[in-house]
């Protein structure tokens, strides 16, 4: 529900024709906003509801990382997006195979790169040491940052949007975590915050020119989709969370979701195992 009408919105759908932000002049060629500000804005309300793992944060309220398991495969995971992901659905979105294709993957990929390099020197500068994971989740701000404007901007400004991306997701999971909104992944910092500066960017480096029109545009599309997705998102997961709950018993939690909600083991204890077999 939530998705379609703000699409319908921007882009238009079958059954209204063009949409009120696209008849504006609104730009968001692949979904900066319609796509990742939509998820992040979802995945904001989801969070505080559903409140942080148990150990986030200590009694005197000091963050306390819960680190991820395998960066090796995070990283993977992260190349898989950047060029089975967003070299799809970028030039993709163009539907038909002209000579614009060529520049968006350009800027795509020149986008991602500088998120990555400056999520990098920014964690290097903050923490004092080149942090992965950060570096990992700049990639990914610079690719949905670049997601509105890849058809419209230059490959110079696509290395600036990517940047700017890449030092805004460090201290947007910084940010979240003082005010105590657990998002393991960072996907607000990377969808939602940079899908908005991804969509702000589109009007501030478009080709054709900047007017306070289109930025007035963009800015209107950046908060209207904030608050039809963060308020529509959090009754929802209200409703659910009073009904059917949302969140497992702290045992659960503890035993690990693996094992309680599905079965199985992502690390079973083999000696444990084997020394029952006898």
């Amino acid at each position: 529900m939530i998705y379609p009408i703000f699409r319908s919105w921007a882009w238009g759908s079958l059954f209204n024709g063009s949409g009120w932000l696209e008849g504006l002049g609104f730009i968001d060629f692949a979904g900066s906003t319609v796509v990742h500000s939509v998820g992040g804005w979802a995945a904001l309300a989801g969070a505080i509801v559903l409140g942080p793992r148990i150990g986030k944060f200590t009694k005197e309220g000091k963050v306390k990382p819960i680190l991820g398991h395998n960066i090796p495969l995070a990283a993977l995971g992260v190349f898989i997006l950047w060029v089975g992901g967003w070299f799809g659905f970028n030039p993709g979105s163009t539907t038909t195979a002209d000579t614009s294709i060529a520049m968006i993957f350009v800027n795509t990929n020149l986008s991602a790169a500088a998120g990555a390099v400056l999520a990098m020197i920014t964690s290097w500068i903050k923490f004092g040491k080149p942090e992965a994971s950060m570096s990992l989740n700049g990639a990914l701000a610079g690719l949905v940052a670049i997601t509105a404007g890849c058809a419209n901007v230059t490959p110079g400004s696509s290395i600036i949007i990517g940047a700017i991306a890449g030092v805004v997701v460090v201290f947007a999971v910084l940010f979240f975590d003082k005010i105590k909104v657990d998002d393991p992944v960072g996907a607000i910092s990377v969808h939602g915050v940079n899908g908005a500066w991804g969509t702000l960017a589109a009007g501030l480096f478009n080709i054709e020119g900047v007017t306070a029109g289109i930025i007035g545009v963009q800015v209107l599309g950046i908060v209207s989709c904030f608050v039809w997705t963060f308020v529509t998102a959090f009754i929802l997961f209200k409703i659910i969370d009073v009904t059917m709950g949302l969140r497992v018993s702290p045992e659960k939690e503890a035993e690990g979701l693996d094992s309680s909600e599905h079965g199985g083991n992502a690390y079973p204890d083999f000696a444990t195992s084997a020394y029952a077999q006898k």
